[in-house]
């Protein structure tokens, strides 16, 4: 009977407990925060899934975790952490405000609006995204006024921007941790650089990695095994320029830690500077000037043990007892110092620095260590043996001859069996799609015709070792530096990819268009530079840069584009397709006539550029298919973007939509909200069609446009954009109708992609013929009526 009773006491206990404990999970289960609710250290908000929750974890901070990982992914104070922890609360109360404050009454503001508002509400999504609404009286949302996605810290949700807001002028771009335990912001942060579709990592300012740029939607310096489960999202328009991504993956979530190195919380490497020492460019690294003292190889290392004591007089530490100092900073500074062998931590949470200068010899330990030291590979050199230097050194010299004497002989040999190449089979050269070997290419390059070969090291040295700072932009294949020849001659400089199959074929497209094509509306290509695997083209530098700098850019210097200067470059390029098209020795289709490729010379006078993925053909031929698809989305004519078929009609398309753009002065991809489901041709179409034509006027314009030529323009452009390619008009009746204002115009009919597309851009792809796919690009992104 007792026993009984124990067993009943027991249930009800345990029942008890059960209850107890389940209205407690029910406590923290809550998603919002209403007017008057307050987070305690005791609780947590979690999403409706609970994948993530908001919680006091350190009571100096409240940080936003993945829930079953434990991993946090935002801080909200992490740079005015709470030193009084007594009775710390995230608060919302009935103005508005949201913040985090304790007992003391030292706060911290998240939100705080300029006038009070009565309704409002606080919820976290199972995106991750904390966000505060204002309510109508029925509950409905009625606008949001804050959101963490705004502010972002060391890691990339997916959905999470990276770049610029131009109407609110926010940016938004990931800062490190200061160390693994302090979340305050880093050395190192992740940015978006729209111009060159690139991701940047700096540390404290300067450049250390860029992905390159993103094609097929892969970015080049980061590996292709590691983005397979990423889809990214590009977005450029007046009011926005930002990088996003979406995964399949539910744990996703890019971070960059206090190292530098950025990786997703899946398990994958994306970007590892933290091995870039600015010698060196694997990877992704950037070049940036060395001291004297160090060499390519030399790197840091982590190890477990000491330092030994220094017994020669020159050896001594020195020591930075600053905590904003963590470890990227002590590398820096022992880098710059030839003396210094490496250094440890100056204080026990990681931060500040104790370095060692002089002769000391690293104490490798197995197992428990006392602490952790960061040594300069240089410092293990010393130790090493002169005899094994010096056959090194002796070695590598005979074997280097050796090698050089069998390049020459079969160079030699090589030159003597290939004989001269005629122009019919460079052109067939050219126009296959086929790779070349190294070696061919350079026998090509020596038998070019007027062609200046520069040597490597004067490129380097007109460049300044292609540094950043000289750096004009990138696209496509390529990356453009400024330069300055020793006569004083500025140069732009073409440095196409190692990686890229495709950048070979440019490259034997522009050395073969270097002899056949003169115009004064197309860039003359002064030579080109071939060492090793680099390969660069030599141009004539234009000091106003590309067309889109003008016609796109919100400052002031877009008004230097009044409307008689906006005719005169329609003309100029006209002119320049003309030329390609009809009056060249062989017949020229370029593929990618957009504004980026238009060149302004210091008069304004446009210059066509760009003729890597241009196509040759003889006067007796007009058209042809390809199962290689290059260009940009937004330009390209439907049967070229659809079934691979070009012609000098797709040019003549091309052109119409860059007529479209510089009337407009808005990019042909610009028209992303749901209120417009057009693009700028079904825009243009719309307006024209209703008489209302002048409304797709500049508005910048003002009062120097004439109108009757700027509605021809459109009415021409509307007839270059024709869905059929036979009933679009050739150059030579562009020109006429430009310029002759009686001539009587025929009426376009509605055009081609008509509605606004998902894809922003393309570059080089196959074209895949069951599945009507462009490499995992589906067709159905393109709307095409």
């Amino acid at each position: 009977m007792v026993n009984n009773k124990l067993v009943n006491y027991v249930f009800l206990l345990s029942l008890t407990c059960l209850c107890l404990w389940t209205t407690a999970i029910l406590a923290t289960v809550s998603d919002r925060l209403k007017p008057g609710d307050a987070l305690d250290v005791s609780s947590s908000i979690c999403s409706p899934n609970q994948k993530f929750c908001i919680s006091f974890n350190s009571y100096e901070y409240m940080y936003l975790m993945e829930y079953s990982a434990k991993t946090a992914v935002w801080t909200a104070n992490r740079n005015e952490p709470i030193v009084n922890t007594s009775g710390l609360v995230l608060t919302l109360d009935h103005s508005g405000m949201m913040k985090i404050m304790n007992q003391g009454g030292e706060s911290t503001s998240l939100y705080s609006p300029a006038q009070p508002i009565k309704s409002t509400r606080a919820t976290l999504l199972d995106s991750g995204n904390f966000i505060l609404q204002e309510e109508n009286s029925n509950g409905s949302v009625k606008r949001l006024l804050w959101q963490s996605f705004d502010h972002p810290t060391d890691t990339l949700l997916p959905g999470m921007k990276l770049g610029v807001n131009h109407k609110t002028g926010r940016s938004w771009s990931l800062v490190s941790w200061h160390n693994d335990g302090i979340p305050g912001s880093g050395a190192y942060t992740l940015e978006w650089e729209p111009r060159g579709s690139q991701l940047l990592i700096k540390r404290r300012g300067k450049l250390y990695w860029t992905s390159g740029a993103l094609r097929n939607n892969k970015f080049e310096n980061i590996p292709k095994e590691a983005q397979r489960m990423f889809d990214y999202i590009i977005v450029s328009n007046d009011n926005e320029e930002y990088f996003s991504y979406t995964t399949q993956n539910n744990y996703s979530g890019w971070v960059l830690d206090a190292s530098g190195q950025l990786s997703d919380r899946g398990g994958v490497d994306l970007a590892r500077p933290d091995n870039c020492y600015g010698y060196n460019t694997d990877g992704g690294c950037q070049r940036w000037e060395q001291p004297t003292c160090r060499h390519h190889g030399e790197r840091f290392e982590i190890r477990s043990g000491y330092f030994d004591h220094a017994t020669d007089s020159v050896s001594n530490t020195t020591s930075i007892s600053n905590t904003s100092l963590a470890e990227s900073d002590c590398k820096a500074i022992c880098w710059s110092n030839c003396d210094c062998v490496g250094f440890e931590y100056y204080f026990d949470n990681d931060t500040g620095c104790k370095f060692y200068n002089g002769k000391w010899k690293s104490v490798n330990l197995v197992g428990d260590a006392p602490f952790t030291i960061l040594v300069s590979s240089h410092s293990d050199k010393k130790v090493k043996k002169k005899w094994i230097w010096i056959g090194s050194s002796v070695a590598t010299i005979l074997l280097i001859l050796c090698l050089c004497i069998l390049c020459l002989k079969l160079k030699r040999k090589k030159v003597v069996l290939k004989g001269e190449r005629t122009d019919n089979e460079m052109l067939d050269l050219v126009t296959s799609d086929r790779s070349t070997n190294f070696t061919e290419l350079q026998n090509e390059v020596k038998k070019g015709h007027e062609l200046r070969v520069f040597s490597y090291s004067s490129i380097m040295e007109a460049t300044n070792n292609l540094s950043f700072e000289n750096k004009l932009g990138e696209g496509g294949f390529r990356p453009v530096y400024k330069g300055k020849l020793p006569n004083g001659k500025e140069v732009a400089v073409k440095r196409l990819s190692r990686r890229s199959g495709q950048g070979v074929n440019e490259f034997k497209n522009e050395l073969t268009l270097i002899y056949e094509l003169q115009h004064m509306n197309l860039v003359q290509i002064l030579g080109c530079c071939i060492h090793g695997e680099e390969k660069m083209l030599i141009y004539e530098y234009m000091p106003n840069r590309s067309l889109d700098c003008f016609l796109f850019d919100s400052s002031s210097q877009s008004q230097q584009l009044e409307w008689k200067k906006r005719f005169s470059i329609i003309e100029g390029i006209a002119q320049g397709l003309l030329y390609l098209h009809k009056y060249s020795r062989l017949r020229v289709i370029h593929r990618d006539l957009k504004a980026s490729n238009i060149l302004l010379d210091e008069n304004m006078n446009p210059k066509i550029s760009d003729f890597g993925m241009a196509r040759i053909f003889t006067q007796q031929e007009s058209e042809a298919n390809t199962m290689r698809i290059v260009g940009t989305y937004g330009y390209m004519s439907p049967e070229y973007a659809m079934e691979g078929h070009f012609s000098v009609k797709s040019d003549v398309y091309s052109f119409g939509v860059l007529m479209l753009e510089i009337v407009s002065g808005r990019r042909c991809n610009s028209f992303y909200h749901e209120d417009c489901p057009l693009n700028l041709v079904g825009y243009a179409w719309e307006l024209w069609r209703d008489g209302l034509g002048q409304d797709l006027m500049d508005p910048r314009l003002n009062s120097s446009c004439i109108n009757l030529q700027m509605l021809r323009c459109i009415h021409v452009a509307l007839l270059c954009v024709e869905e059929s390619a036979d009933d679009r008009p050739t150059m030579s009746d562009v020109i006429t109708m430009l310029t002759n204002e009686s001539a009587t115009l025929p009426l376009p009919t509605k055009p081609a992609f008509y509605t606004r597309k998902k894809a922003t851009e393309a570059q080089t792809f196959p074209r895949k013929l069951k599945d009507d796919s462009i490499n995992e690009l589906s067709i159905s992104n393109i709307d095409a009526r």
